[in-house]
């Protein structure tokens, strides 16, 4: 099984070669917010685009019981069938019919211009013990605010923005230093003025 999707594709030995640093930044990721492993957990994933790809790629592959949702539901069946992992419907996610320890939004529901929407219900969020929702831009989004609300354990998207870009420094550079505190800084001062 292989993800599917790729994010930065380096030129080695005269050969372009892909990578996905996406799945293990965002698994990286919910694992520290979580404190423990995602295997045998129960992650819903939101979304079927490549984040959502490499991220229900991600849990699946390392045990967890991976859950794909996404509003075309044709393509969350697609990327189920591909993962080899399950699916639910929209319907049932917005009805709070959906439980997990983990619950990932890979959309862009919740980016800047559009901040105060959210993909899920307030009252959903009950039904898990950690939200991570990828999108950085606002850092603060509606579904994480509602999540802490709710008294649910967050992670957000800069976490995985940060360990994809300090792998990708990896592939670009062969380092091996541990680019991410410095990487973290740079983006706090520019999202944040004031608050790194």
């Amino acid at each position: 099984m292989s993800i599917g999707a790729v994010n930065t594709i380096v030129k080695r030995d005269g050969l372009l070669v892909g990578y996905n640093t996406d799945c293990s930044a965002a698994v990286n990721a919910i694992e520290a917010g979580l404190g423990a492993s995602v295997s045998k957990l129960t992650v819903v994933v939101i979304g079927a685009g490549g984040a959502g790809r490499a991220i229900a790629f991600g849990t699946s592959s390392r045990g967890a019981r991976t859950i794909v949702v996404n509003r075309s539901h044709e393509k969350a069946v697609l990327l189920a069938a591909d993962v080899h992992c399950e699916f639910a419907s929209w319907d049932a996610l917005q009805r709070g019919e959906l439980q997990g320890d983990v619950l990932v939004n890979t959309t862009s529901i919740g980016m800047l211009p559009d901040t105060e929407v959210s993909p899920v219900p307030a009252s959903t969020l009950k039904n898990f013990g950690l939200v991570f929702d990828v999108v950085y831009t606002p850092l603060n989004t509606l579904l994480l605010r509602d999540a802490r609300s709710a008294g649910v354990k967050t992670v957000d998207g800069l976490e995985m923005f940060i360990g994809q870009a300090a792998e990708q420094f990896k592939l670009f550079t062969g380092g091996g230093e541990d680019v991410a505190p410095l990487m973290r800084s740079a983006l706090l001062h520019a999202l944040l003025p004031g608050r790194q």
